[in-house]
């Protein structure tokens, strides 16, 4: 059917490769690009043999020229932007000027502060539109998939949706004392930065992991989950008309926490720049430089996740809660694709999305979240590509809202 350019060659980009071999009729043709080509030749080599062909480039994704020189030497139908979140508007600026479809699974960070917002990215609205091309913003699992759940709750189940609280949950153990399971800059920038939800219209602050309940989750049981700030958030209070409502809780376990206080305390979070030895350096890339590549915890984890949605509103007059979720093994998911579950249920919806572009379902002049789109062919999809997901009517709430019809 076409081609893909994926930019990246971390843990995530290897799903994303591997899913796309999986659906050669989609994907007859990919190039894996990164700054380390020595990654993508190791992806390719893994993958040869199969109906897919591969190539692979070395590229500066910092350098809009050099992502457009390989998009016209190239010329794909999609390009999958699973590198940083700092590099989302240099590769976006290529997508327009080359005419491209563009996919990513986290929103556009300046790497000077500590910012999850989509305000950059979604000024490229008209752009997009005038080129008569789509930008599909967040297709990982959170956000993606749960604005995907949340879209499908609403068409399915709900005449209005009040309440939504977004757990994420890691059950996994990889025997490290200390590590994180993606991108250590941007998972710690993450957990550091203040608390915020949204209610009845406003955006309702709270102190970095102030607040914390514990949740009974199927398959992996009864978890510390805390309150943090996540992207998704705010397309979905924006998207989703007459939430009242709207939080994202994650697991840690005690001694990631306590092992992220001494680092705070120590100024080793830091992203402010300092003078080492006459040379500038940012104490989180330094710390991110000396932690275990979360590439490489694959075959270490075990255990499971579990991500979902709990969601409450009204359906015909009637109080109405429901509970959407997937649980994921990480040693499954390392022998499928040699990547943990932190990877996998980022790469596997990425795959999905451009291939929900590349088939023409969510093709759409402008710049779009998930939720956007009619979420049946994405939710088939994610039961047909190794993310399958379950229902609950009748869910524990984490603090139930009285309806009024």
């Amino acid at each position: 059917m076409g081609k893909a350019l994926i930019i990246g060659a971390g843990g995530v980009s290897s799903v994303v490769v591997h899913k796309c071999c999986q659906n050669p009729d989609v994907f007859e043709e990919i190039c894996i690009a990164s700054r380390t080509l020595e990654k993508c030749d190791a992806l390719k080599e893994k993958l040869a043999g199969g109906q897919t062909k591969i190539q692979t480039a070395r590229l500066d994704a910092d350098k809009t020229d050099d992502v457009i020189a390989l998009i016209n030497q190239f010329q794909p139908d999609v390009v999958i932007n699973v590198a940083l979140p700092y590099q989302d508007l240099t590769i976006m600026d290529a997508c327009l000027a080359t005419g491209v479809h563009y996919v990513d699974t986290a929103n556009y960070e300046p790497p000077d502060t500590a910012k999850f917002e989509y305000s950059w990215q979604w000024a490229y609205r008209q752009k997009f539109a005038d080129a008569g091309i789509t930008a599909l913003l967040g297709s990982g699992f959170d956000p993606g998939v749960t604005g995907v759940f949340v879209a499908y709750a609403q068409k399915h189940y709900f005449d209005e949706i009040h309440q939504i609280d977004i757990v994420d949950a890691n059950a996994g153990d990889h025997g490290y004392p200390f590590a994180t399971n993606f991108n250590p800059e941007i998972n710690i920038r993450e957990i550091t930065a203040n608390g915020r939800y949204f209610e009845n219209g406003k955006w309702i602050e709270t102190p970095p992991l102030s607040e914390k309940k514990v949740y009974d989750l199927p398959e992996i049981g009864p978890k510390n989950i805390y309150l943090l700030y996540h992207e998704e958030l705010e397309s979905l209070s924006v998207n989703i008309k007459g939430v009242k409502k709207i939080r994202f809780w994650m697991t840690f376990g005690d001694s990631y926490l306590n092992h992220l206080k001494v680092l705070e305390n120590v100024g080793m979070t830091s992203i402010e720049p300092i003078v080492y030895e006459g040379k500038e350096i940012i104490p989180l890339q330094f710390l991110k430089a000396i932690l275990p590549d979360p590439a490489s915890l694959g075959p270490r984890t075990k255990g499971k996740t579990n991500i979902g949605c709990i969601i409450q509103g009204v359906k015909d007059g009637q109080p109405k809660t429901y509970y959407v979720y997937n649980v994921c093994d990480h040693q499954e998911c390392y022998a499928e694709v040699g990547s943990q579950a932190i990877s996998y249920t980022t790469g596997v919806p990425a795959m999905i999305g451009a291939m929900m572009i590349m088939k023409g379902i969510w093709k759409k002049p402008g710049v779009f979240n998930v939720e956007e789109f009619d979420p049946d062919p994405f939710m088939d999809a994610l039961n047909k590509y190794g993310l399958p997901w379950k229902e609950d009517f009748a869910p524990t709430l984490l603090d139930p809202v009285k309806v009024q019809a």
